[in-house]
C-alpha cells in the first residue's frame, strides 16, 4: 500500500519545465494591434457612410430657407450675427478683458444710472462708509417699517408741544 502511494505521488510532483514563450506573447500583441486598426477603419467607414447618407436625405425645414453647402464651417461675419450669448473664440483674452472691466469698475467712480442720479464708488471707500455709518437694520416682526410718512408723523409728534402742560415750578419754601 505504501508503494502505491509513492507511485501516484511521483506522477503528481513536478514543476513546469518551460515558461511561456515570447512567440505567443508577440503574436497576441500583433493580433491585438491589427484588430484595433481594423476596428478603427471599420468605424471610420461606417461614420462616413452614414454622414453621406444623412447629407443626401436631409430635407430643408422650410422651402424659403436656402441650404448652405457646408454647415460645419462658420465664417466670422456669421458669428457676429448670431444672438448673445455666443461661444467664446479665445477664452483667455475674453476672460482677461472681463476681469479688467470688473477691476476697473470696483476701483473707480462712475454712473450706474445717470437719469436717477445713481453712481458707483470705489470699493475701499464704500467699505469705509459702511464702517462709519453701519448697515441698515431691518425692523423686527410686528413693527411698522420706517417710511417717509411714518417718519414725518413721528417727527411731528415729537415737536408738538400743545399737549404738554406748563412745567411745574418747584417750591423752595422752608418749613
Amino acid at each position: 500500500m505504501n508503494n502505491l502511494r509513492h507511485e501516484n505521488d511521483a506522477n503528481e510532483i513536478g514543476f513546469e519545465r518551460e515558461d511561456l514563450g515570447t512567440k505567443p506573447v508577440f503574436g497576441f500583441l500583433i493580433s491585438l494591434v491589427i484588430t484595433g486598426i481594423l476596428v478603427y477603419f471599420l468605424i471610420w467607414g461606417i461614420f462616413h457612410f452614414l454622414d453621406d447618407y444623412d447629407k443626401k436625405h436631409q430635407q430643408n425645414r422650410s422651402p424659403l430657407l436656402q441650404a448652405e453647402s457646408n454647415t460645419r464651417e462658420v465664417q466670422a461675419q456669421k458669428i457676429q450675427s448670431f444672438p448673445q450669448p455666443r461661444l467664446e473664440e479665445d477664452e483667455r483674452t475674453e476672460l482677461d478683458g472681463f476681469r479688467y472691466g470688473e477691476e476697473e469698475r470696483l476701483h473707480s467712480y462712475g454712473w450706474v444710472d445717470e437719469k436717477a442720479q445713481v453712481t458707483h464708488i470705489p470699493i475701499e471707500q464704500a467699505m469705509e462708509m459702511i464702517v462709519q455709518r453701519g448697515l441698515p437694520i431691518t425692523p423686527q416682526a410686528g413693527t411698522v417699517p420706517v417710511s417717509p410718512v411714518n417718519l414725518a408723523r413721528a417727527a411731528a409728534a415729537a415737536a408738538d408741544s400743545s399737549n404738554l402742560a406748563a412745567p411745574a415750578t418747584k417750591a423752595t419754601g422752608k418749613k
